[in-house]
């Protein structure tokens, strides 16, 4: 099914099927989705100088690519700069005809989008920033599909987005953060949430009052309206439990009962989480669990070919232009990543020397308490550096936060694959005691992780998708600041487990 034109915040349903999207470039942007396997395709997937040169104003770039074995509720969304705080949308892709959900059919189906509302140009915002060397203006606002709802300081009561329901009826909510810099949580007084997919990903059904979703991440949820006629509260709040400024308005919705007189109905009210709720997002996290039935069944790599550890954080780098001489920086393994003006793809395809290094360190170069208070020397190395991997290799990625600056929750999301995330806990990863803790039957399979704050997350993949894939923390910020990295995956040995040659309307620079 050809899907074009779309603009953003509009919802696409794809079947498992091939399907093209086309994006007309109104700025200078490029489009990514968060697929599990963008299929030897890698020239579709998206982000700007690692697989393709942005979208010129007034031009365009055919998006064509196989979605293969997934179901779900997926996010598009632009990948350059900050333009992802207004360019972005719901992608759902439903199971195949005359398959049914691994739960009950709901009633109805409504995607929900979490998102971020500056005052401001964002990339002034971001700019400024970077010229200063400091940390940006938090955004204003948090919205549930694009409203900031009846109780902002500028809306009235009947403003923001509703759910219509009818008692004893279950809805699909399809949720989305596309927020730039923020950890949320979403609840709905006097309801529940019955947890049954995350990231395209279906989970074992579990309940929960409280969702906690980070930029990028995608949850399915079933909630069923058993209550009384009248209206409810919905609550986007956010998550931060280290010492970093965040966002802290609400942002609000309403579920609405049928044959409710909206203008006399009270509305019932709902308390939003401590915004340091650590321990609602762990049992949140560790309930998460991948079907791994037979129909869906959790093929999570026993063995390892490549075992990587990485810090990821936050360094101080000189800049002599920057308010304190100093700038702030994203690293993993201490090394800053640099934007080449060559996509990366395009340099491994036709073997462009001088774009990149095939030397990103598998272990820190420095070893020291991750999680205490770090090295006297914040300073990092800068550089276009890639981690090679051999088609089909099994990896594990340790992700180690650091208490450089400060310990706090990092969302790193890697393009071209969904992982299996078989062990987190907070403090330093210890790789003698810490694997007999790992989840290697039936972990949660996904697209982005939230790294806890002082803390590890362990994943696992298969590298059976050739090309050139992106890894970078979903923090907008972090990402702006070099807090990146970039897997090149070498063809294997037949035909089908090649990169496809380059579309002939590749962007060029």
């Amino acid at each position: 099914m050809a899907v074009s034109g779309i603009p953003p915040g509009r919802l696409v349903r794809l079947l498992l099927m091939l399907s093209c999207v086309l994006l007309q470039a109104l700025s200078a942007h490029a489009i990514t989705r968060h697929y599990k396997f963008n299929i030897r395709t890698g020239w579709s997937d998206g982000p700007a100088y690692i697989t393709q040169c942005p979208i010129r104003p007034g031009s365009s770039f055919l998006y064509n690519f196989t979605i293969t074995g997934q179901r779900g509720t997926l996010l598009w969304h632009a990948h350059i700069n900050w333009l992802r705080a207004t360019v972005h949308g719901a992608i759902v892709i439903l199971p195949k005809l005359g398959v049914p959900y691994p739960f009950p059919n709901p009633h109805k189906e409504v995607v929900v989008v979490l998102g971020e509302w500056w005052k401001a140009d964002t990339e002034v915002v971001i700019n400024q920033a970077m010229q200063q060397g400091v940390g940006p203006n938090v955004s204003d606002s948090h919205t549930i599909n694009g409203h900031p709802g009846p109780l902002s300081d500028c809306a009235s009561s009947q403003d923001g987005f509703k759910l219509n329901v009818e008692n004893g009826k279950t809805y699909m909510l399809r949720i989305i953060n596309a927020a730039l810099n923020d950890d949320l949580f979403l609840k709905v007084a006097g309801h529940k949430f019955t947890v049954v997919e995350v990231d395209a990903v279906y989970t074992k059904p579990f309940k929960t009052g409280t969702l906690l979703i980070t930029p990028g991440q995608t949850t399915n949820v079933l909630l069923t309206a058993d209550r009384t006629a009248g209206r409810y509260l919905f609550s986007v709040s956010p998550f931060m439990d280290a010492p970093v400024q965040v966002d802290n308005k609400t942002g609000t919705a309403t579920l609405h009962y049928a044959n409710t007189i909206y203008a006399t109905e009270p509305l019932t009210l709902i308390k939003p989480p401590p915004q340091n709720a650590t321990t609602i997002v762990s049992k949140f996290v560790e309930s998460l669990r991948s079907l791994n039935s037979k129909e869906y069944p959790a093929n999570v790599p026993q063995k390892i070919d490549h075992s990587l550890l990485f810090t990821v954080g936050v360094g101080v780098n000189p800049c002599a232009k920057c308010i304190n001489a100093t700038r702030l920086v994203g690293t993993i393994n201490n090394v800053t990543f640099i934007m080449p003006s060559t996509p990366i793809l395009q340099a491994h395809y036709y073997n462009i020397p001088g774009v990149f290094t095939d030397d990103f360190p598998a272990t820190p170069p420095h070893k020291f308490n991750y999680t205490g208070s770090g090295p006297k020397n914040l300073q990092t190395m800068n550089g276009t550096r890639v981690y090679r991997l051999s088609y089909n290799a099994s990896v594990q990625v340790v992700l180690q936060d650091t208490g450089i600056i400060s310990p706090e929750s990092h969302p790193l999301h890697l393009h071209g694959y969904n992982f299996f995330v078989v062990g987190r806990a907070i403090g330093n990863y210890d790789p003698k005691t810490s694997p007999s803790t790992f989840n290697l039957i039936d972990p949660i399979e996904r697209n982005t992780i939230g790294v806890p704050t002082g803390g590890w997350a362990a994943i696992r993949f298969r590298a059976d998708n050739p090309g050139v894939w992106f890894m970078h923390c979903h923090f907008e910020v972090h990402t702006t600041w070099g807090l990146k990295m970039v897997f090149v995956v070498d063809n294997g040995k037949r035909p089908n487990e090649t990169l496809i040659s380059p579309p002939k309307d590749l962007p060029q620079c």
